[in-house]
């Protein structure tokens, strides 16, 4: 690949997941302290994410498979992106805030798969370039964490009282204007499907189903539906939590989960052959019990290490069982239905998983609000600890071991 290419496409990857880093973490102490919102109020904004992602897949089967080049789609969808987040900076209650991050999820979420897509597309050889393509988009995430901590310090406590995580949304709306106009010098990437039609069950992937009948992905499939109810917790609750807990840099320290997750990247392909599939994503699950843990007993003072363990645990969490399932379901689904079985298990957990993971979460901070406004965190997070060691139990003991070919 030209070395112009790559930059071009790093580029991209980066400012994609600038933008979500850039007001996804922070979002949680916005909604409790810019809106006064209720945990409810809280889980249905982050729900958003899921409600894009499951309208996701009718943007890019209905639209971007079909009629115009995913590079020019991806440009209209993060102008119209840019609006919306303008709109979000403005908002001052939670009913006028609500119907703006709908509506940018819903433009936002496509874009993942797009970004994908067009690098793909570029490349002879996806399994050797595009890790070095998509890392960029985890530096994206970090650097925006160490902006809104170190730059301009908004997470800080007397900012956030203050109201100043709305600069946040600002930041990513010129970010995302940046990125549209950007996105019509990309190389032209055409319709994968021009003027082939397209079932219902194409479009969301409904054609997998028939992977269920294999019991082993069955148990794998249910497993990552399950495990997404803890991971809903962290991505709700890491920013509140830090926040009333006063840790300075809050944004900055959380950004560390994304640093593991570049690091555990490069171990994946030794566990996956060392260990194999089943021991992975029981790594992955017992993670999960023990960043939450951490969390549960943790605090800001002489135990703060066992936060910043517990976010540094994310690598694991992440890679080793959401990773370590992309390319089992891959391995599983053979050429026939690997992107209908990538679909379904994308609807499945960042759409039908997440949505039930914060509502759940939702829910539980609700029940351990006190009245002056903090929360008995330790009740909290106990809850997804106790729930993803369950997950990791059911998964041990029906899933059955198999050797599955991968190539690093």
């Amino acid at each position: 690949m030209k070395v112009s290419r790559f930059i071009q496409l790093s580029i991209m990857m980066f400012l994609e997941f600038f933008i979500w880093g850039g007001w996804f973490v922070t979002l949680g102490s916005f909604m409790g302290n810019n809106l006064e919102s209720s945990g409810a109020e809280t889980a249905m904004a982050f729900s958003t994410q899921s409600w894009g992602a499951i309208v996701a897949p009718f943007i890019i089967g209905l639209i971007a498979d079909r009629f115009f080049n995913a590079e020019r789609i991806l440009a209209v969808l993060h102008l119209m992106g840019a609006v919306l987040m303008y709109q979000m900076s403005q908002a001052s209650g939670f009913s006028e805030f609500y119907p703006y991050i709908l509506g940018y999820m819903i433009v936002y979420m496509p874009t993942l798969a797009l970004v994908n897509s067009i690098s793909f597309y570029q490349m002879k050889d996806p399994a050797k370039y595009f890790p070095y393509v998509r890392v960029f988009g985890t530096l994206g995430w970090i650097v925006a964490g160490l902006i809104i901590s170190f730059v301009f310090k908004w997470d800080a406590a007397e900012n956030i009282a203050n109201g100043m995580l709305s600069n946040t949304f600002m930041m990513v709306a010129i970010a995302s204007a940046v990125l549209g106009l950007y996105s019509f010098s990309l190389p032209k990437t055409p319709p994968q499907n021009k003027g082939g039609a397209l079932s219902l069950s194409e479009i969301l992937g409904l054609d997998a189903l028939k992977l269920l009948k294999d019991r082993n992905f069955l148990v794998f499939f249910m497993s990552s539906v399950l495990i997404c109810i803890p991971l809903a917790f962290y991505y709700q609750n890491i920013s509140p939590f830090l926040t009333e807990l006063k840790v300075e840099n809050s944004t900055a320290w959380a950004s560390l989960g994304q640093v593991s997750e570049v690091f555990f990247m490069l171990l994946l392909p030794f566990f996956f052959k060392k260990y194999g599939f089943k021991k992975t994503l029981l790594f992955g699950m017992l993670a999960w019990g023990v960043r939450y843990a951490l969390f549960a007993f943790g605090n800001s003072g002489d135990l703060f290490f066992m936060l910043i363990l517990g976010i540094a645990l994310h690598g694991i969490c992440y890679d080793f069982f959401f990773v370590s399932g992309q390319i089992y379901t891959d391995s599983k689904a053979g050429e026939k239905y690997k992107n209908a079985a990538q679909g379904l298990i994308t609807l499945a957990t960042y759409g039908i998983g997440m949505l039930i993971g914060f509502w759940v979460a939702g829910q539980i901070v609700d029940k351990n609000a006190l009245a002056d406004g903090t929360h008995t965190w330790q009740d909290v997070w106990l809850f997804p600890a106790i729930f993803a060691v369950g997950v990791l139990i059911l998964f041990g003991i029906f899933f059955k071991n198999e050797t599955i070919k991968y190539k690093a």
